[in-house]
């Protein structure tokens, strides 16, 4: 299968692991890249820049298929070296990067002067706009059943990804919901030139993450997604948990009056101990409502031949045959 996307990146399918915390390490980059689709690793989650570059150089001696680093650009008192970060990206030869959180516009020139291609994800067509007016090279859409922050505008994609289509010059791809070959479809149908999974690919043998976090996504139904900080107007989809219920309770009992120090307990530094060390009512870890579609941890492999075949599969027997 052929897109603008597969095009762009140079890969065989047009699947995408977006970068995730404490998951996108290289054993899971590579996976994804050696089974055709385009691997992440999550370059925060590297301590510092040279630990990014042992990143890359490690995936680089697993794979010698395309793959990218996410940087997310957050809002920080101390934010990270990211000048330093993005010369590790460079020297470590990596051309693909999908950046994150607020404007990536000025590192953009670092980047395309490298020749790196950039894909911003984005919950709205107005950023989605803006991220190709700043010159990046693709927009992941991330409607609001993904897992992360969904923004706050909360368009599902079935309105997110024509309304992207229809405003867009540069390829997406659609994020938010993306399991399986019905999903890869449906994206196509409505504009994207492909998609982006993230607790899909939690949910795979080479996910570097605990037992228990892949054992949680497999008991989860599309119910058991909760939406928390949004009075605090930076609204994330976890799974829910004691921690979380914990947080929503505070949420509820302070009101307006709420502050990130209030639930800091349950949302700071807890991803290692989460997803590394599977204590699962610590607090909140990004999760998407898709869990209710996933039911089994195949490899990256796997799951993408799947994807691909049945994809096929739907397109020339149950589409072209309703003609």
């Amino acid at each position: 299968m052929q897109t603008r996307i597969t095009e762009l990146f140079n890969i065989q399918h047009p699947i995408i692991q977006g970068g995730m915390h404490y998951v996108g390490f290289a054993e899971l980059a590579a996976a994804v890249s050696n089974a055709g689709g385009l691997g992440i690793i999550t370059g925060l989650t590297q301590k510092s820049a040279a630990d990014l570059a042992n990143e890359i150089a490690k995936c680089k001696d697993m794979t010698d298929k395309p793959f990218g680093v996410n940087l997310t650009f957050l809002p920080m008192l101390s934010p990270p070296d990211y000048p330093a970060y993005i010369k590790a990206i460079i020297d470590g030869g990596v051309k693909i990067v999908e950046t994150a959180g607020r404007s990536p516009e000025q590192y953009m020139p670092a980047l395309k002067d490298a020749g790196i291609n950039v894909i911003h994800k984005c919950t709205s067509v107005r950023h989605s706009l803006k991220a190709q007016s700043i010159g990046c090279d693709a927009v992941s859409v991330d409607g609001f059943e993904c897992g992360g922050h969904p923004g706050e505008d909360d368009i599902p994609n079935m309105i997110l990804l024509p309304r992207a289509a229809d405003e867009l010059e540069v390829p997406f791809v659609a994020s938010g919901g993306m399991a399986d070959a019905r999903s890869l479809v449906a994206s196509l149908a409505l504009g994207a030139d492909g998609m982006n999974m993230g607790t899909r690919f939690i949910a795979t043998e080479e996910a570097p993450v605990h037992e228990n976090v892949k054992q949680a996504i497999l008991k989860a139904s599309e119910l058991d997604t909760r939406l928390i900080m949004r009075p605090l107007r930076n609204t994330e989809r976890v799974l829910t948990n004691e921690g979380v219920e914990r947080i929503l309770e505070k949420e509820k009992t302070l009101g307006s009056d709420i502050k990130f120090e209030d639930i800091a307990p349950e949302v700071a530094g807890v991803y290692p101990r989460i997803l590394m060390e599977g204590e699962m009512d610590l607090g909140a870890w990004s999760c998407g409502m898709v869990a209710g579609l996933i039911n089994d941890i195949p490899s990256c492999k796997e799951l993408i031949d799947r994807i691909m075949s049945e994809a096929e599969s739907i397109i020339r027997n149950r589409l072209t045959g309703s003609l």
